[in-house]
């Protein structure tokens, strides 16, 4: 005779209770465990330096805080915590505290500014800046 008419509901709620949902694997083929969640991925640079790429770190979910991203980032970029003077989400975002690290998302772009007037140990991973003075004395000295 005729077998009743199931609905769709029903159809896929009893091929999930059996595992033959095949956009699901029945069973997981990795014994591995996921530890994508674990880590917040960022990538780092110091501002105006010659080396213009970013560098990767990974900090750990439960140890989000600002001290910590400072302690990682100059610890990977080989610059004493000391030199930083502030650090910047990019494009223009400065991060101040534990709340605002928390609320980083995976790959964003942090900058580190360093201190001006450091140490010239220091000063070789800045850029020199050609900067031309924006007054002019022969065009003081010009008459109408």
């Amino acid at each position: 005779m005729e077998e009743p008419k199931q609905g769709i509901r029903e159809k896929l709620a009893g091929q999930s209770q059996q595992g033959m949902n095949p956009h699901l694997p029945a069973e997981p083929h990795d014994s591995k465990p996921d530890t994508t969640g674990l880590e917040l991925v960022l990538k780092v640079r110091i501002q105006d330096s010659r080396e213009n790429d970013f560098i990767e770190i990974e900090l750990h979910r439960q140890e989000l805080s600002y001290q910590s991203l400072l302690q990682v980032s100059c610890s990977e970029l080989g610059v004493p915590p000391e030199q930083v003077e502030k650090m910047r989400k990019l494009p223009n975002t400065v991060l101040r505290k534990d709340k605002d690290i928390q609320r980083l998302q995976d790959f964003q772009e942090i900058e580190l500014l360093l201190v001006k007037s450091g140490n010239p140990e220091w000063t070789q991973h800045t850029s020199p800046r050609t900067e031309t003075p924006c007054y002019n004395s022969n065009a003081a000295k010009m008459t109408y």
